[in-house]
């Protein structure tokens, strides 16, 4: 990250940040680039304010850039969630990352970092986050705590380029002033102690072993019907369905037998949706997946 502390607003988390840039940055009718498929409360926010989608495909690499490029060279933003793309789970390649940014200075465009999750990454460097990469000129970065302590948490913050301190500073007083000082105050001396990396470090340790425990569970016990997607950041895993299975149908008997697992299918807008499950697996032991796998089995049996 490249910012100074006047450039940080807090928030009550990811998607309060999305609604105050959407209300400061769009007009009715601007088209913004999403990634299809995506996630669903970024695609209601900017309808509310009236834009214009623009369902970008995403593939291995993440957003396809280029054929935004093509769909609507002159949108006004891009929301992307490059560490972990939502739903899939990839990370925006690094090649396309530049190519992004690129697109972003030539038409004077907006790139909207939603890095929701990047706390937990299992494998491989630290991703280099895109306004990082700008320099803090084109890219807003959206970043969250809920996730990484509590949801009940509802703190968030973005980072402004210069420009745009005291537009969204201004649309954030509006809206509720400000966020509460005593949570922020308690969150300071929890990281002031060390006490915040440490549970990090703890937590990434504990979700990579609960994503390979649900993935393994997963192959032994469903393997002939699901095709796991394992991703090397996030709290989520994607199991693609063979055979033509209809997701919805499988998300309806899962929950049936209390298991939650959410159809993608939904997701997509502009493209031939996959049908799978998105299966969470940081709210879950180690022990538990074995059993949850089980149930989820006799669901689709």
């Amino acid at each position: 990250m490249r910012c100074e502390a006047d450039q940080i607003l807090i928030t009550t988390g990811a998607q309060h940040a999305q609604d105050i840039i959407a209300r400061v940055l769009l007009s009715p009718g601007d088209p913004v680039w999403v990634e299809d498929p995506g996630y669903p409360a970024t695609l209601r926010i900017l309808e509310t304010v009236g834009a214009r989608l623009v369902p970008v495909p995403v593939d291995e690499e993440g957003l396809n850039v280029a054929e935004g490029v093509r769909m609507a060279s002159d949108a006004r933003a891009a929301f992307v969630t490059p560490s972990h793309q939502y739903p899939l789970g990839m990370a925006l390649s690094m090649d396309r990352r530049l190519e992004l940014l690129a697109w972003a200075r030539e038409a004077g465009a907006w790139v909207v970092e939603d890095d929701y999750a990047s706390e937990f990454r299992y494998a491989g460097p630290p991703l280099t986050a895109l306004q990082g990469l700008d320099g803090g000129q084109r890219v807003i970065y959206v970043g969250t705590l809920n996730k990484a302590l509590f949801p009940g948490l509802r703190l968030g913050y973005l980072v402004a380029p210069r420009a745009l301190v005291g537009p969204l500073s201004q649309a954030r007083r509006m809206m509720d002033r400000q966020a509460p000082t005593l949570t922020q105050a308690i969150v300071l001396d929890f990281m002031a102690e060390g006490e915040f990396a440490a549970h990090i470090r703890r937590r990434r340790v504990a979700y990579g072993a609960q994503r390979d425990a649900l993935a393994r569970a997963l192959e032994a016990r469903l393997g002939h019907v699901l095709e796991i997607a394992s991703p090397d950041q996030g709290l989520h895993l994607i199991a693609y369905l063979k055979g033509g299975r209809c997701d919805l149908e499988a998300e309806a008997r899962a929950d049936a037998h209390h298991v939650t697992a959410q159809a993608i299918s939904r997701l997509y807008r502009g493209r031939e949706p996959r049908s799978g499950l998105l299966l969470g697996f940081s709210g879950y032991p180690v022990r538990a997946m074995a059993p949850g796998v089980a149930r989820l089995a006799r669901a689709l049996a």
